[in-house]
């Protein structure tokens, strides 16, 4: 269904994000970024590689899936999202992917952002680095057994981290495309 839009209208703006309101309704948007990737990396051996970093927003240190924006920085304004993707896994995770696949696209925070997310299935990894991010991030980098995944999790929440729910979207998506 399509419509059409409203003029936006700025509430505030800050360095990285734009606060508007559109017929009546209150969102954010980020400057030049044009897309965000999701990756999901599963080593030959069956190994998930998560990353954990401190997110401001919830005020904890979180286990996630490797991801990053895509046209956030200059020089990178047209850069294709599979490229991001290659970028990010290779950054935060040390990894290196033979092909990265497209699986699934949405929003993730409908209510308050118009970021739409892309999913990527990392096949083919090998390690190239140690990973841990840009020099502004601090990242550890898990390998965790698919099979122990959901006890190195509960052990990660007991411990008080939180726990990105789109592992588990990632994961689904990564099944349901093997599947086809």
């Amino acid at each position: 269904m399509s419509r059409i839009k409203s003029p936006l209208r700025t509430i505030a703006e800050g360095r990285y994000v734009t606060l508007v309101e559109e017929d009546g309704w209150e969102y954010v948007i980020r400057h030049g970024v044009t897309g965000i990737v999701i990756i999901v990396p599963v080593t030959d051996d069956g190994k998930l590689v998560l990353v954990e970093q401190t997110r401001t927003a919830v005020h904890n240190r979180v286990i996630e899936l490797p991801a990053g924006m895509v046209g956030d920085e200059e020089g990178r304004r047209a850069e294709a999202l599979a490229d991001a993707a290659a970028r990010e896994l290779e950054e935060e995770t040390g990894f290196r992917a033979r092909e990265l696949v497209e699986i699934g696209h949405g929003p993730t925070a409908v209510g308050v952002s118009d970021e739409v997310v892309t999913f990527f299935d990392a096949v083919g990894l090998t390690r190239v680095g140690p990973g841990g991010g840009m020099e502004d991030e601090d990242i550890t980098v898990h390998e965790v057994p698919l099979a122990g995944l959901h006890p190195f999790l509960a052990a990660q929440a007991a411990a008080g981290l939180a726990i990105d729910p789109k592992i588990y979207s990632g994961l689904y998506l990564r099944d349901a495309f093997l599947k086809k």
